[in-house]
């Protein structure tokens, strides 16, 4: 990570001249999701999020209350001195929300004497919402929007609304370089379909050293030697320290229904070497069009991508598909089909 943040300086002082402050922030991906909702956090402004599943749970306005009941959360935005914002605006904003789950969104107007204007602002008592209004920092003039949904769902929805806001408000600067690297994501997620753990990075990531021991109890609740890093709510780069030690590696198969034998067929080759004392190793990938894209200042990553392709798969710069020539396809053993029309 710090050779990584070493090049990353290097490219952007010799391309833009300016100066990168390192080392970087770092911030785990729980405290992301609780901060931001996502794990790929714009972090030039503030907007953060607050759950207020504690407060909600036993309140009078049902939607919030049985949320909580069923497990899931109640969080909010506070959009500070937003109330001004038209009745459209609030019904485009939730819209917005829907596309990443939420059934919708509420809000509350803080008035200048610090009442509540809303539709749901009769189902609080006094006491909640000065409790509501101390958690959200709530002051005259301010918008709070709130989600009520699983963990998931109220997350991303806010949190992709937090990026939006940023945008619309004028609070994201394209000359602003903010930097951070997410680290410890989950190890395994449970796939409720196919009634088994999956990766979440991928099946060779390994687990932190403290929670080894949590594979043969609570694997859902091991993180990974993961790490992203961010630069204005993009992922940028991406990469995690690899399993070395092959009874690890086992367990990982194991954990995701892969029996030993289908272990054996179709990973016996990384096994053997394991077995063989392979050293700690790991890696990263940077998405090059994405940081190219910010480099230039481009609002969309389709103005710096090499070899842009369209809906119909051909290629704008090399003119691809082409022609073949019999020989090359003989060479590949291909042979053209036959269209009757």
């Amino acid at each position: 990570m710090a050779i990584m943040e070493g090049m990353i300086a290097k490219v952007f002082r010799e391309t833009l001249g300016v100066e990168l402050t390192l080392p970087m922030l770092r911030i785990t991906y729980t405290e992301a999701l609780a901060r931001f909702g996502v794990d790929n956090p714009d972090m030039r402004f503030d907007l953060e999020l607050v759950e207020i599943s504690n407060l909600a749970k036993d309140c009078g306005f049902k939607v919030f209350a049985d949320a909580v009941k069923k497990g899931g959360i109640v969080k909010l935005l506070n959009a500070k001195q937003c109330a001004s914002f038209s009745r459209k605006e609030i019904d485009d904003l939730t819209d917005f929300v829907k596309i990443y789950g939420a059934k919708g969104l509420a809000y509350v107007k803080v008035q200048e004497d610090g009442s509540w204007q809303s539709p749901i602002a009769k189902f609080f008592t006094d006491k909640e919402i000065s409790l509501i209004d101390e958690a959200a920092g709530s002051q005259p003039g301010d918008l709070l929007l709130f989600a009520a949904d699983t963990f998931k769902i109220a997350n991303e929805s806010l949190g992709r609304l937090r990026g939006l806001l940023g945008q619309k408000l004028g609070l994201a600067r394209k000359d602003d370089f903010r930097f951070v690297w997410v680290t410890d994501f989950p190890l395994l997620e449970w796939d409720g379909e196919a009634r088994r753990h999956v990766a979440v990075h991928h099946p060779f990531t390994a687990p932190l050293d403290e929670d080894i021991a949590l594979l043969d109890g609570d694997p859902g609740s091991a993180r990974a030697k993961a790490y992203d890093l961010v630069l204005n709510g993009s992922e940028i780069g991406g990469g995690s320290i690899r399993i070395h030690n092959r009874d690890i590696q086992n367990k990982m198969f194991s954990l995701m229904g892969i029996t030993a034998e289908e272990a054996e067929e179709k990973f016996g080759f990384l096994l053997g070497a394991l077995s063989y004392g392979a050293p700690p190793h790991g890696g990263i990938a940077f998405g090059l069009d994405r940081l190219m894209m910010i480099l230039t200042g481009s609002d969309s990553i389709r103005d710096v991508i090499a070899f842009p392709k369209t809906q119909k798969a051909t290629c704008l710069l090399s003119e691809a598909p082409g022609e073949v020539d019999d020989k090359q396809l003989r060479e590949l053993s291909i042979r053209r089909a036959v269209r009757n029309n």
